[in-house]
C-alpha cells in the first residue's frame, strides 16, 4: 500500500519526504521491522519507541511515524511527525487493513468485572444463530479454529486491526471484545467500528493507573461518548447495568440507543422479572423490548445472572432471536477460571475463580455460600507492582465472608510477596480483631497444600486471584503456575 493511503486522516504537524512510497508492512517493534516498513516509535511507560529509530532504519523501514521532532535529517526516509502517535497508529493501521471493524458485527465490553464471561456468552448465542464470532480477549484471541493466548487483555491497534482483518478473512461475521480501560486510555481501538458497547460495572482496580476511581470512570466513559458515536454503524447500542452507580450515571451520558438492564429495576429496558439462583444453577424470567425470555443457566450466583443480563441485552439488540439466546444460555456451561470446579472424590468442593478484586472477592464468596453446607476456605493473594489500595479491603472482604482465610502470593512481580500480604493483613485485622481463623503462606502451592489438608466434607475451598492463568510472575520471571494443576497435584499426594 502506498504511504499516503496508510497516513490519510492523520493529523499531520510535518511531513518530509515522498508519500508516494510503496509500504509493505507497519511495526512498533524495531526487531520486527522488514525492508519497506513504516515504523511507528510510540512512548511507553518504560521506554520511547524514538530510541530505536537507528535499529528500524537498519532493519529497511523506509517511512517513520514519530511524534517528537528528529533531532537530525534521514536522507531518502519519509518522515511523518504527527501530534499523538498511538492516536496515529491506530488509524495508520486501520487504513493499512482496510477498517475490518466496517465489516464486522462488533460488539465491545468494558468494566472491572464480568467482561470475559459476557464475551463467552455472546460467542454462545452467535454460535446457536449459525454466524461466525471470534472473541478477544482476557484468556485468549479466538477464531475460526484458532485460539492464541492472550498477552494481554485487548491488544495494541496494529496488532489488533491486523487480527481483526484476518478474522473478517477467515469468515468471521461478529467479534465480541474485551475493551480495557487501558486500551481506551491508550488509544488502542480509536479506530473500531462499534456496533454495541457494554457496561457491566465498576469497581475500583487499577487505580495505580488511573489514580483515582473518577478517572478510571471517564477512561471507561470513552467507549460510550466517543469511541461509539464515531463508528460508522448504522445502528449502535450502549447497553448499561443500571444495578451499578456508575452505570445509573452513565446511561445519562451515553449515544447511541441506550439500553438498560437489572436484576430487579421494572424501570430498566431488560430486567428479571423473578430469578431464583441456587446450587443447580439459575433460573429467571427476563422482560426485554423483544419478548419475555426465560433463563436456565447452569452457571451460579447473582454477578453471573448479571453477566447473562448484559450479554442477552447485547443479543437481542444486534438482532438475535429470543429463542436462540435462550437455547443457548441453557447450553453454556463454564469460562475458564471463572469459578471453575476442580473435581475430587473426597466430599469437598473446590473452585478456582479470577476475582481479583474486592468487588469480584464479595461476588464468588456470596454465590458459593449457598452451595457450601460445610465451611468456605478461601486462599487468595494480590497481585506487585498494582493498585495496593485494593489489598486491605480484600483482606476485609476475604476475613468477612469466609470461615478461614489463608492470605498468599499471587504474582508478586518486583515487590516482596511479604509486604503484599501485610497490606491485606491490615485488612483482615482491622475487620475482624477478634482473630476468626486465618494463615499467612507466601508459597502460593503450599498455601492450597494447607487449604486441602484442611478441607472436610462438604466444605468448600476457593482458590482465588489468578483464575486461568497457567504462570506465576516473580521478579521479571514468568514461572509455570496452574491454580487447578497444583490442586489436582496436592490431591493426587493426598489419595496416594
Amino acid at each position: 500500500m502506498i504511504l499516503k493511503e496508510i497516513i490519510r486522516g492523520i493529523k499531520i504537524k510535518k511531513f518530509d519526504g515522498d508519500d508516494g512510497l510503496e509500504i509493505s508492512g507497519i511495526s512498533i517493534d524495531s526487531n520486527k521491522v522488514k525492508e519497506g516498513h513504516l515504523f511507528a516509535a510510540l512512548k511507553g511507560e518504560k521506554t520511547d519507541g524514538h530510541r530505536y529509530i537507528d535499529s528500524a532504519l537498519g532493519n529497511g523501514a523506509k517511512a517513520l511515524l514519530v511524534e517528537d521532532a528528529p533531532d537530525r535529517t534521514y536522507p531518502g526516509i519519509s518522515v511523518i511527525q504527527a501530534g499523538d502517535s498511538r492516536e496515529s497508529l491506530a488509524r495508520a493501521s486501520a487504513n493499512f487493513y482496510g477498517h475490518p471493524t466496517k465489516e464486522l458485527c462488533l460488539a465491545g465490553v468494558t468494566g472491572t468485572n464480568g467482561k470475559t464471561t459476557v464475551t463467552y456468552l455472546l460467542e454462545s448465542i452467535w454460535k446457536e444463530e449459525q454466524r461466525n464470532p471470534g472473541v478477544i480477549g482476557t484468556i485468549e484471541y479466538r477464531y475460526g479454529g484458532k485460539r492464541v493466548e492472550a498477552p494481554m487483555t485487548t491488544p495494541e491497534s496494529l496488532d489488533l486491526m491486523k487480527m481483526l482483518r484476518e478474522m473478517r478473512d477467515s469468515g468471521v461475521d461478529s467479534a465480541a471484545m474485551e475493551v480495557s480501560s487501558h486500551a481506551i486510555d491508550r488509544k488502542r481501538v480509536q479506530e473500531c467500528h462499534f456496533d454495541a458497547a457494554l457496561f457491566t460495572n465498576l469497581t475500583q482496580d487499577h487505580l495505580d493507573y488511573h489514580g483515582t476511581i473518577d478517572n478510571y470512570y471517564n477512561a471507561k466513559k470513552k467507549l460510550f461518548t466517543e469511541l461509539l458515536p464515531a463508528s460508522v454503524k448504522e445502528k449502535k447500542f450502549s447497553v448499561i447495568n443500571v444495578d451499578d452507580p456508575f452505570g445509573l450515571k452513565l446511561a445519562k451520558e451515553a449515544h447511541g440507543n441506550v439500553i438498560t438492564y437489572s436484576l430487579g429495576d421494572k424501570s430498566a429496558s431488560v430486567f428479571a422479572e423473578a430469578f431464583r439462583v441456587s446450587e443447580e444453577g439459575i433460573n429467571a424470567r427476563v422482560i426485554t423490548p423483544w419478548g419475555t425470555v426465560q433463563i436456565n443457566s447452569p452457571l451460579f450466583g447473582e454477578h453471573n445472572l448479571s453477566n447473562i443480563l448484559a450479554a442477552v441485552s447485547a443479543a437481542l439488540s444486534l438482532g438475535s432471536p429470543p429463542g436462540a439466546v435462550e437455547k443457548a444460555v441453557a447450553g453454556f456451561r463454564t469460562v475458564p477460571g471463572r469459578l471453575e470446579r476442580v473435581e475430587n472424590p473426597l466430599g469437598f468442593q473446590i473452585l478456582v475463580d479470577y476475582a481479583h478484586t474486592p468487588d469480584a472477592l464479595k461476588n464468588v464468596l456470596l454465590a458459593v455460600r449457598p452451595l457450601t453446607a460445610g465451611r468456605v476456605i478461601l486462599v487468595f493473594g494480590c497481585g506487585g507492582d498494582r493498585d495496593r489500595t485494593k489489598r486491605p479491603q480484600m483482606g476485609a472482604v476475604g476475613i468477612g465472608l469466609s470461615d478461614i482465610l489463608i492470605v498468599t502470593s499471587d504474582n508478586p512481580r518486583t515487590e516482596p510477596p511479604e509486604a503484599i500480604i501485610d497490606d491485606i493483613e491490615r485488612g483482615v485485622l482491622e475487620s475482624d480483631p477478634r482473630g476468626k481463623p486465618y494463615f499467612r503462606i507466601s508459597d502460593r502451592r503450599e498455601a492450597i497444600r494447607k487449604a486441602l489438608g484442611m478441607a472436610r466434607e462438604k466444605d468448600t475451598v476457593l482458590i482465588a486471584g489468578k483464575g486461568h492463568e497457567d504462570y506465576q510472575i516473580v521478579g521479571a520471571a514468568k514461572l509455570p503456575f496452574d491454580d487447578r494443576a497444583a490442586a489436582r497435584d496436592i490431591l493426587k499426594e493426598k489419595l496416594n
